[in-house]
């Protein structure tokens, strides 16, 4: 993301709804108790608009992860009456591209949404052209940004999810007499695409395994993709087998369950899931081999944002970045995590928590990161390669 696409986070002017009294010197008719019944209706619905929107999905819901992140938070909505929805599923290949721009096109260009909702960076450049074209259609990506007064750009603190994901990884991976857990300090991190917002997990994940265990090693590989599951698994086996990795983070969508599906198999790991609470999405055998996910709460992400719109401060034009204050993200703490993670390791990961929310940890991020001083890599490509087993 370059610098000058970095937006402060800014609250709009509230907006002020006036009420318009009616009335008169002569006693009211049936016909001025309609009139006042109606513009009372009118002004409950100016106060309590119910937002007519369309969600763009450029994959597939199913995929347990990112995109059930959002609908689930857009079906929240619906279902409090706030807004109507239409969603439509537009394929995750790159034969189905074409499809997203024709999509994105054909619904911006019906005027019918209040406000048309769409992720990632794959997004970015249909967007840009699409909001050019439709300066008074009112946009929303998630997990990316283009500069556009006419889109809000909602993006999370995944840098610091990584190094609150990392901490747990890294000092659980040391830890004596937990089951899946071997003697070596070895952990893995299963990518979709080598992107700045998949790097950005990375950074976090490295600095806070290494923080929690000098002595890790992470080994770091790319799907390619974000819903090849077989890749994914094929990686992961030789992660464990090979590389003796015992824990294992899927940051891939979809592709990132083949991980999870490698630790069931090999009964020699444990999974993190992302974005969701994979335990509550997985199968029950995959589940029972996930440790906790690390959340992007891209769902409760487009909840705040209805609720700021209905608040009246708008946050177009803007790059909103939400972290865990915001509960933009969080891990899971119940379950498996509860019943499986010794007593000290969990405490090193509420610090660690603690510590970036109080802003003594300050983690790096790889999003719009700059080559190192004298370097031909960045910071993060210097760690990731030096951490490599």
């Amino acid at each position: 993301m370059k610098t000058k696409k970095v937006l402060a986070l800014l609250l709009a002017a509230v907006m002020i709804l006036s009420l318009v009294a009616c009335g008169g010197g002569q006693p009211a008719s049936k016909d001025d108790a309609s009139k006042e019944q109606n513009n009372a209706t009118s002004e409950n619905t100016a106060e309590h608009k119910v937002y007519n929107v369309a969600n763009l999905v450029n994959g597939n819901l199913g995929d347990k992860s990112f995109f059930d992140s959002a609908q689930a938070g857009l079906k929240e909505l619906e279902a409090a009456g706030r807004i109507t929805l239409k969603t439509i599923e537009m394929g995750a290949t790159d034969a189905d591209k074409p499809k997203w721009e024709e999509t994105l096109n054909e619904v911006s260009s019906s005027g019918e949404y209040d406000v048309i909702v769409c992720g990632t960076y794959q997004m970015n450049e249909f967007l840009e052209s699409a909001a050019k074209a439709h300066p008074n259609q009112k946009y929303i990506i998630y997990d990316s940004s283009i500069d556009a007064p006419n889109v809000c750009n909602i993006n999370y603190k995944q840098n610091e999810l990584g190094y609150i994901i990392g901490t747990l990884a890294g000092a659980l991976t040391k830890t004596q007499g937990v089951e899946n857990i071997n003697p070596e300090n070895t952990i893995g991190f299963v990518g979709g695409v080598d992107i700045p917002v998949i790097n950005d997990f990375l950074y976090g994940f490295l600095l806070g395994a290494q923080t929690a265990n000098p002595d890790v090693k992470v080994d770091t590989r790319y799907v390619g993709n974000f819903y090849d599951t077989a890749a994914s698994k094929e990686f992961a086996l030789s992660m464990i087998n090979d590389k003796k990795c015992d824990v294992i983070w899927g940051v891939a969508g979809l592709a990132g369950n083949g991980a999870a599906e490698a630790a069931l198999e090999t009964k020699k790991a444990w999974f993190i899931g992302v974005d969701s609470d994979q335990e509550l999405t997985l199968s029950k055998e995959l589940a029972g081999v996930t440790i906790t996910s690390g959340l992007k709460n891209v769902g409760t992400s487009l909840v705040w944002f209805f609720d700021e719109l209905d608040a009246g401060k708008e946050h177009y034009g803007e790059l909103v970045l939400l972290g865990l204050p915001e509960n933009g993200i969080g891990i899971i703490t119940d379950k498996n995590f509860d019943k499986v993670v010794p007593a000290d390791v969990k405490e090193l990961v509420n610090k660690a928590i603690q510590d970036v929310i109080d802003g003594k940890v300050v983690v790096p991020t790889a999003i719009g990161e700059e080559k190192a001083e004298g370097k031909d890599k960045t910071g993060l490509e210097i760690l990731r390669d030096s951490l490599q087993p």
